[in-house]
């Protein structure tokens, strides 16, 4: 694989320094699982980057830092003093947040021996430091997207209202589903329906009982949809977004996607979400509703 290194960008989209800093300490810094009643310290070291943390956090208020609606075990690297240099997900889905080099070497030492590793996410930076650390000799990913983050701190001051938007009930669950499935194929080439039908079905249906699901159905057709996966003061991270095929370039994902920045930003100080950069339209929609490119992120699926 090859990755490029660009600059992360800050939360006002201006370009900004690495959050990974290179480092000559000789010092071993410690691996260890978080444990019931850490929270408070965890949400503090992540809330001091909330955009880029989001997913982990939202996590954390969701599940707290032992559970296995995580996928996962959140884990701590600390320097001799016990002081946090970086706290990581390892898991399904890998997701890092460090202060040095040396940290997120360990964590990508200690991601090697999770044998339910399917996604590493993190920006481009920090990935490519990562994969030195992390790839064994020859070793290559099974497939490679890379993505912009971008975000919203206000929806449009004028857009037609979409009444049909709705939060998601248990009826809607199948269609939900096999929605979220195709999506899922056409990003990491696997099929949760096939892959994993029991689990994708409970965790599809978890999302809709949390009111973490928004859709559009007309005449039984799912018009538009949209999920909330984390949810926390600073941020809203939305995943999933949908409209049908046949009713696209119709003005329903701008009037949707403007309603839920209405709905969702009276709790939250921005909505978040990842485009793939070769999307050029994607761009374009969400920039015309106000979202703003915040950092460029890899992701490396794995199996």
């Amino acid at each position: 694989m090859t990755v490029t290194t660009n600059t992360p960008m800050n939360s006002d989209g201006m370009a900004g320094l690495a959050m990974v800093r290179s480092t000559t300490r000789t010092d071993s810094l410690s691996i260890q699982p978080l444990k019931v009643g850490q929270e408070a310290e965890v949400l503090a070291f992540l809330g001091e980057r909330p955009l880029h943390t989001v997913i982990m956090a939202g996590h954390i208020l969701d599940n707290g830092l032992e559970s296995p609606f995580n996928r996962g075990s959140f884990q701590a690297s600390r320097d001799d003093e016990g002081k946090l240099e970086g706290v990581a997900l390892i898991g399904h889905a890998t997701l890092i947040e460090t202060r040095s080099e040396e940290a997120l070497a360990s964590f990508a030492r200690f991601a090697r021996t999770c044998p339910t590793a399917h996604i590493i996410m993190g920006e481009v930076a920090m990935m490519d430091q990562f994969w030195r650390h992390y790839a064994c000799l020859g070793q290559a990913p099974r497939r490679f997207g890379r993505e912009l983050l971008l975000e919203l701190h206000r929806p449009p001051e004028s857009f037609e209202s979409a009444r049909e938007l709705r939060l998601a009930t248990l009826d809607d669950l199948d269609r939900v589903m096999l929605v979220q499935a195709k999506m899922a194929f056409a990003e990491s080439g696997i099929n949760p329906l096939q892959a994993d039908p029991v689990g994708f079905r409970s965790r599809c249906a978890r999302r809709i009982e949390r009111r973490r699901v928004w859709v559009w159905v007309e005449d039984d057709r799912l018009i538009f949809k949209a999920d909330v996966i984390s949810d926390t003061p600073q941020a809203i991270y939305l995943e999933g977004i949908y409209v049908d095929p046949e009713e696209r370039n119709q003005g329903y994902g701008t009037r949707c996607m403007s309603q839920l920045g209405l709905n969702l930003l009276t709790t939250s100080n921005s909505l978040c979400i990842f485009v793939n950069v070769e999307s050029r339209r994607a761009r374009v929609f969400f920039e015309r509703i106000g979202f703003k490119i915040r950092g460029c992120y890899d992701t490396v699926f794995m199996a």
